[in-house]
């Protein structure tokens, strides 16, 4: 089941490791190649990554 760029919750807490194996699933699925569609799902994905790993540190310090 493929997730829409809609279905990405801006607010949405998932942490960085979780978001770097959906990246990682997405990219297995797509055989490499992205499809528009999940070149956006890639792009949020990728930002909400950043902004965990960020959160992560933030937190550790």
């Amino acid at each position: 089941m493929r997730m829409s760029p809609d279905s990405l919750t801006p607010g949405s807490v998932r942490s960085a490791a979780v978001l770097n194996e959906q990246i990682r699933a997405l990219w297995i699925r797509a055989g490499g190649s992205l499809t528009p569609q999940e070149r956006a799902e890639y792009e949020l994905l990728v930002v909400q990554w950043a902004a965990a790993v960020r959160d992560e540190m933030v937190e550790a310090a």
